[in-house]
């Protein structure tokens, strides 16, 4: 069945700019230079000035960056083997397999169920415990996680903030203590991992990632981590990966890089749209706090009560509109994690089996919002 609203159509998403993609790829070509070229040099610049960081180096993926910088952290001798990293419990799998693949401790962290963050409770008892050596916050959605609590944990426990930025280029969030200051997301930690998979607002055709942050330290190993340990040409400091973005990703990253500011107004006009038309009693619409974060809607949530959520995703197919669901089965949850001891995490659980992703992408716009809305509106109850 032919969607008039599907989900995602990146087909779509390209449309617009797809002449300037097929010249830069072509130049490219024309280059001869596949690898540490002028693309990818002028990629981590733009990526650093976006972010407000002095440094940014471009990766293989996002879950490459995350990797690399706790490596980095490792090498440089700030974490080591089983140490602990707080992560929310209701991320993507990503999140904690960079902890994990570094022979790191996941330590689960339930959420708040209206902010989706860190539950602040728990945070501070999971924190004061002692077993912890750096925090990672996840920009789930678009939405910047950052508050008092996590920068004045950090500062008191010297604890080190690393930012999963896989979902929310260009967000921003105020500064705690500093009024009407505003970081945007990849420059409020010390490090943070950016993902440039297809899906994302600002997304690679094909695989790619970056690392951004403010220390010159952090930034010189990983950059070697990334290039097989080596700080020059046949000399290796580490036992280092192959983590390299290439330059057909970075040409074609630096085209769709020039449209995010407005693919990012357009997927708040969409926003806006639904959180003012969508009432109904059984779905809640995701909530932004404007005084202290500027998010940038990767995506856009709901959730739907009273166990109705496959019945409003089968009507709105019906209706032809596709959803999905960011994420069905918490990491904790899977196969590969079973072993991981954790609190109990009803939150998590219970976001879990009621979110529900609408569309957003580009070629949606608040008319096409205002539409789905009010088909959600007409859904039964009963």
């Amino acid at each position: 069945m032919k969607l008039k609203y599907p989900f995602l159509d990146l087909a779509k998403v390209h449309k617009p700019m797809a002449q300037e993609l097929k010249q830069a790829a072509a130049s490219v070509i024309d280059s001869g230079r596949f690898l540490f070229g002028e693309q990818t040099r002028l990629l981590e610049s733009e990526l650093a000035s976006l972010c407000g960081t002095k440094h940014c180096i471009a990766v293989s993926n996002g879950l490459d960056a995350l990797r690399l910088i706790i490596r980095a952290y490792k090498e440089l001798g700030f974490l080591r083997d089983g140490d602990g990293v707080v992560v929310p419990a209701n991320t993507y799998v990503a999140s904690l397999l960079s902890i994990s693949d570094n022979s790191l401790k996941p330590i689960l962290c339930d959420v708040d169920s209206q902010t989706m963050c860190f539950a602040p409770e728990e945070l501070e008892r999971i924190v004061r415990r002692g077993c912890v050596k750096a925090i990672m916050v996840v920009h789930l959605y678009g939405m910047p996680m950052w508050n008092e609590q996590i920068l004045n944990l950090a500062h008191e426990h010297n604890l080190l903030v690393i930012e999963d930025n896989a979902q929310a280029i260009g967000a921003q969030a105020s500064v705690a203590g500093v009024q009407g200051t505003c970081i945007t997301t990849g420059g409020l930690g010390h490090a943070a991992g950016v993902s440039f998979y297809p899906t994302k607002n600002l997304g690679a055709l094909g695989d790619a990632g970056a690392v951004t942050t403010n220390s010159d330290e952090l930034a010189t190993a990983v950059r070697a981590l990334a290039n097989y340990g080596s700080d020059r040409r046949y000399h290796n400091i580490y036992c280092g990966l192959n983590c390299r973005m290439d330059e057909m990703q970075a040409a074609l990253l630096r085209v769709k890089l020039k449209y995010l500011s407005e693919e990012t107004g357009r997927r708040c006009l969409v926003a806006d749209a639904y959180s003012r038309h969508i009432c109904h009693p059984l779905v809640k619409t995701p909530s932004a706090d404007e005084k202290r974060c500027a998010p940038v809607w990767h995506q856009y949530v709901i959730r739907v009560d009273g166990g109705k959520r496959d019945a409003l995703r089968n009507y709105l197919a019906e209706n032809g509109v596709g959803t999905d669901i960011h994420y069905a089965t918490p990491p904790h949850m899977q196969p590969c994690y079973q072993d991981l001891e954790h609190a109990p995490l009803p939150v998590t659980e219970q976001l879990a089996s009621e979110v529900v992703s609408l569309p957003i992408a580009y070629p949606m716009d608040g008319a096409s919002a205002y539409e789905i809305a009010q088909i959600i509106n007409g859904f039964p109850c009963e």
